[in-house]
């Protein structure tokens, strides 16, 4: 690794000291050219002196969503600066979204194994999305899910003959449509009776032919149990 300027952004004294200790200890390339307990001395400090690498706690003056503003600020002025982000909100995963939007080029969370030499070596190097292994964990584990999900929902697609009008129609439904409303939507060729006819053929294939009274609630409810909905992808047409 090469010699390289960073600056480490942290207000809490106790961690700013293991943050240093770490940088001296594992990283030693790295120069730390100046710390700022919050944005204000940030500012000052880049001023004076552009680092290769901006440490950023986000949790600045007990506000999580002040380090993503300040990480939108320096992406927006100082583009070729490094911003690692490195928190201790190990639980907030919208607020690792929101860094990530921000522009950060990594987030490291201070459990598990901490910054690594890797890790700022990856950074540095101009890679995006570095991660340590905490917050990979959990996207492995988010990912799992999604593909878990899309293959139980490819299969009850199969098992219950399911084609994109009967997912239109269900998924409208979902969404508070009525029959008629569903019936006028662009590129649905059917009408009203044709809806009616599609509903109690779904019920069926859900259910099987011996059911009893199956209201749209519970048609819906069906379809979300099988998987064949998504839950979190219900959104409308364009009419």
């Amino acid at each position: 690794m090469n010699p390289f300027k960073v600056i480490i952004v942290e207000d809490v004294a106790l961690e700013m000291k293991g943050t240093k200790e770490i940088f001296r200890s594992e990283i030693p390339e790295a120069e730390i050219i100046g710390t700022a307990m919050n944005e204000t001395e940030l500012w000052k400090l880049m001023r004076d002196n552009q680092p290769d690498l901006v440490l950023l706690d986000l949790g600045l003056g007990g506000s999580t969503t002040v380090g993503v503003d300040v990480c939108k600020q320096l992406r927006r002025r100082y583009p070729d600066v490094h911003v690692l982000i490195f928190t201790g909100e190990v639980l907030n995963e919208k607020l690792w979204v929101d860094a990530l939007d921000a522009g950060t080029d990594g987030i490291i969370l201070k459990s598990g194994e901490l910054l690594t030499k890797g890790d700022v070596q990856s950074v540095l190097d101009g890679k995006r999305m570095v991660f340590n292994q905490p917050i990979l964990e959990k996207i492995l584990q988010r990912f799992r899910k999604s593909v878990l999900n899309e293959s139980l929902r490819q299969e009850a697609f199969l098992d219950y003959d399911i084609d994109e009008y009967d997912e239109r129609f269900l998924r409208h439904l979902a969404l508070g449509y009525t029959k008629d409303m569903i019936a006028g939507l662009k590129g649905m060729p059917f009408g009203v009776k044709s809806i009616e006819k599609r509903q109690n053929d779904l019920t069926n294939r859900l259910f099987g032919e011996e059911h009893g009274s199956i209201n749209a609630t519970r048609l819906v409810t069906k379809a979300i149990e099988l998987r064949i909905l998504d839950m979190d992808n219900l959104e409308p047409d364009d009419e």
